[in-house]
């Protein structure tokens, strides 16, 4: 379930699309790519504080060590733990991506003699070049840590990924998503139109 991503976005971009500026200073050590996210990577996050809309660095995992495997994404908003984040607009944000990945169902023959591989398929939204992701964050031992909210797939997606995909929101509902009551939050969690959306792929890693 997609936990691989890209945003190509340069913060001055970022700062033009979503408005705002730095809330926390931009991390400056050589282990900070924001164009590839990962588990437990960092990446740039949009969300609002006193009112004011602006960029953080977050790690993907919104426990933060606080289980055996990174909690990137979530789905039930219903349950405890995500509902007392659902509940609150200063634990949504906004993650800003360019294209996300989901892997083939099936493996691949590459005929290199190895064993066969999974492909990487890439999905992008033609409306917005850099499009905003529904997520959620919260403050843990380890940092700052968010996880990005899913959705049914669409049938571009489904295809792929059959149980869920990324809960793109379309530009008008950024807002709403940062501000609204819960019932917004759910109202929201909605797959994207696939007529607006692309795919390509599969994808696969050069192997030696």
């Amino acid at each position: 379930m997609c936990n691989r991503a890209r945003n190509r976005g340069e913060p001055e971009t970022l700062f033009e699309r979503f408005g705002g500026d730095w809330l926390n200073p931009k991390p400056m050590d050589n282990r900070f790519d924001p164009v590839e996210l990962r588990p437990k990577g960092r990446a740039y996050v949009i969300r609002e504080q006193a009112g004011q809309r602006g960029l953080d660095v977050m790690g993907w995992d919104v426990l933060s060590g606080g289980a055996a495997w990174p909690m990137t994404n979530v789905r039930n908003l219903g349950l405890k733990q995500w509902q007392r984040l659902a509940e609150n607009p200063a634990n949504r944000c906004l993650i800003p991506l360019t294209e996300f990945c989901e892997w083939t169902p099936d493996k691949h023959d590459l005929g290199d003699g190895k064993p066969p591989l999974k492909g990487e398929m890439w999905f992008a939204v033609t409306d917005q070049p850099i499009f905003a992701v529904a997520g959620f964050w919260q403050h843990t031992k380890e940092g700052a840590g968010f996880a990005m909210v899913t959705c049914d797939p669409n049938e571009l997606v489904a295809p792929i990924h059959p149980k869920a995909m990324i809960t793109v929101l379309a530009e008008q509902n950024w807002d709403r998503w940062l501000r609204g009551g819960y019932r917004d939050a759910v109202a929201l969690q909605q797959p994207y139109p696939a007529d607006l959306m692309t795919e390509r792929g599969p994808v696969f890693p050069t192997r030696a």
